[in-house]
């Protein structure tokens, strides 16, 4: 090895044990694998699962007392370093929960944040995902830490430990949030100007969005031929990509734009700090909503994509859905018709069944847009047929009997 040549030694990351809490809701995931799958993105080792049955969550542990020492025990024979909760955990019972078993206690917002945190590329990613992540700690400062200890002195000296340090400390956070806030403000006034320059050019503006990992970035790049990052894992891309599509049939170049994707107990604060990007979606004269049809768990997705359009202010965009990975399907689950309809919140939605993947059905996806764009722009045809004859109004809802699911 020469001077100039250095040894690299890995860094092991000690075991985490995840932890879900079944309050008998119907969303819940008794596997806890998609918990597992964002430890995996996150770099970490799952070195086993736990499932605790609760009727109502511990005001103090989340958990009962007993059922500590035994996720304690449990995660110090596997010999974890951390321990990750499926739900989200107040500051106090994730500090009681430290305290009780003498290691680091994560909630599933942290850990998502955590994923944003290192995936974020773009100058405005990272100012969102900081600005969450200061969010998420102003929370915290509830004396968790052994360094907030105040110092006592004096004659008569009263007051909790910790008090002086931890005002001190929110009023740093709250200083450092206002600054991110003023950064994502010019940003956000960018953004404004250029889809103002797009409406003024009459160019139609239509978005992908969708739960995590359904497929959209490699949509996007079988769509346009371009080259942003897509990978088998969920958040592989969190900042917002546009590029020109060309629709064949309609003659005509419309905007397709690549947005991050959604889950499960997204964090309000993600959602408040990705505003300026999912403005995208807000702004779109028609949501792509992809969905990962080779997973069982789909129509949980699809609803939580559409609570999430709304409290963004986009449920009322036109959509379409996109039945992603029909490659992954077994022949017995392939669709009878590539082209459907499918009921959602009382509303029929166009429905197309394609695979990214291999390419199978984009034709007719183009084809489906091209009328779609071309419904739209024709004041004198507000509907246009599909391929079985049923009427499409110009927001793309069928009129007569959808396919059910």
């Amino acid at each position: 090895m020469s001077k100039n040549e250095f040894a690299v030694t890995p860094v092991e990351v000690p075991p985490a044990l995840l932890v879900g809490v079944d309050f008998g809701e119907a969303h819940f995931d008794s596997e806890l694998e998609e918990l597992g799958l964002l430890a995996q993105t996150a770099g970490l080792q799952v070195c086993d699962r736990v499932v605790v049955k609760r009727k109502f969550p511990d005001p103090a542990y989340f958990i009962g007392t007993g059922k500590v020492q035994e996720i304690k025990a449990l995660a110090l024979g596997h010999g974890a370093g951390e321990i990750i909760f499926d739900q989200a955990l107040s500051p106090a019972q994730q500090r009681n929960l430290e305290r009780e078993m003498g290691m680091p206690v994560y909630d599933r917002t942290f850990l998502i944040l955590e994923i944003f945190a290192q995936r974020a590329r773009s100058h405005e990613g990272k100012l969102q995902v900081e600005l969450a992540r200061l969010q998420y700690l102003s929370t915290r400062l509830v004396r968790r830490w052994s360094h907030l200890e105040r110092q006592r002195g004096g004659i008569g000296a009263r007051g909790g430990p910790g008090e002086t340090q931890i005002e001190l400390d929110r009023r740093m956070i709250g200083d450092a949030i206002k600054r991110v806030r003023e950064r994502l403000s010019k940003l956000k006034k960018q953004r404004s100007t250029q889809r103002r320059q797009r409406q003024r050019n009459a160019v139609f503006n239509i978005s992908l969005v969708g739960y995590t990992n359904a497929g959209k970035s490699s949509l996007f790049n079988a769509m346009v031929k371009a080259r942003a990052y897509a990978a088998d894992q969920l958040f592989a891309t969190l900042d917002t990509t546009t590029r020109q599509l060309y629709l064949q049939q309609a003659q005509a170049n419309v905007s397709l734009s690549d947005t991050v994707g959604f889950i499960r107990d997204l964090p309000h604060g993600l959602v408040e700090a990705f505003q300026a990007t999912l403005q995208e979606a807000v702004d779109a004269d028609l949501l792509l909503h992809v969905v990962d049809a080779s997973n069982p768990h789909f129509p949980e997705q699809i609803q939580e994509v559409v609570r999430v359009l709304e409290e963004i202010g986009a449920d009322q965009v036109p959509q379409m859905l996109v039945f992603n990975k029909l490659d992954r399907l077994a022949d017995a689950q392939q669709p009878v018709a590539m082209h459907d309809t499918m009921e959602i919140q009382g509303r029929q939605i166009p429905r197309v069944f394609i695979s990214a993947h291999t390419g199978q059905g984009l034709d007719e996806l183009r084809e489906v847009l091209s009328r779609w764009w071309l419904a739209h722009r024709s004041d004198s045809a507000p509907a246009w047929a599909d391929e079985h004859g049923d009427v499409l109004t110009d927001d793309g809802f069928d009129q007569g009997e959808g396919a059910q699911v």
